[in-house]
């Protein structure tokens, strides 16, 4: 069983939603703001997010941004037609999909089912991540020899670099800022850490993507930080 936590300031589009998905096989949770869908989301074991963005108290795309900061769960925005702009800056936060206001039904039960088993199917990563090997998309991080490929092919990362790669792989989709980054990486306090951090991302770029000037997987995002794209093939 699934646990899902919807969350919308309009009851009933809420109640909708739980309609929607009262025929699966899942847990539903309800908030009314990000605030309350924050508090539901660390007591419980929730799969799956499904975010209003137009909400009081904690709007939905700082909600977006704060998950992101704890967990990699699915989050899906519900948007309205007049919300593009939003909608978009979700999704570079870390939102994974969307549905538009007035729902389809039978789409959003296909999203659904889509982000759950996407989900479902990082379950078959703990084996491999257990034994110190993270990978995401045709990038591959060892932790035991401390090696790093790309498509197969050896790639020669500095010290700083590697520490980098893996804490952002280590938690794909979470966003970490300069700070957090350097802290971790440098284990120093972060005094004049953008500038650092920075620079070594733009270094990394220039060895595991393919483009560095438009990054499949190593994403800024702005005015937040940094994160490791998940895998979307």
């Amino acid at each position: 069983m699934y646990n899902i936590l919807i969350c919308d300031d309009d009851r009933d589009i809420a109640a909708a939603v739980e309609i929607y998905l009262t025929a699966g096989d899942h847990r539903l949770f309800v908030a009314h703001d990000g605030q309350e869908a924050l508090e539901l989301l660390r007591k419980n074991d929730i799969h799956l997010v499904l975010m209003d963005i137009m909400m009081p108290k904690l709007d939905g795309i700082t909600a977006t941004a704060r998950i992101r900061q704890e967990s990699n769960v699915p989050i899906i925005l519900l948007t309205a037609k007049s919300e593009s702009s939003d909608k978009v800056l979700g999704l570079n936060i870390g939102a994974d999909d969307y549905v538009t206001k007035p729902f389809d039904p039978v789409e959003l039960q296909a999203r659904v089912r889509s982000q759950l088993r996407r989900y479902t199917s990082l379950g078959a990563r703990t084996v491999e991540e257990s034994s110190g090997i993270f990978t995401v998309g045709n990038i591959s991080l060892n932790e035991n020899d401390k090696a790093v490929t790309v498509d197969g092919e050896s790639v020669a990362l500095t010290a700083l670099e590697y520490s980098i790669l893996r804490l952002l792989m280590k938690n794909p989709g979470r966003v970490y800022s300069s700070r957090e980054i350097y802290e971790s990486v440098w284990n120093e306090d972060a005094l004049g850490s953008e500038n650092a951090v920075a620079v070594h991302i733009r270094h990394l770029r220039q060895k595991i993507e393919i483009n560095p000037s438009e990054p499949r997987y190593l994403k800024v995002v702005w005015g937040l930080g940094y994160k490791m794209e998940k895998d979307r093939s």
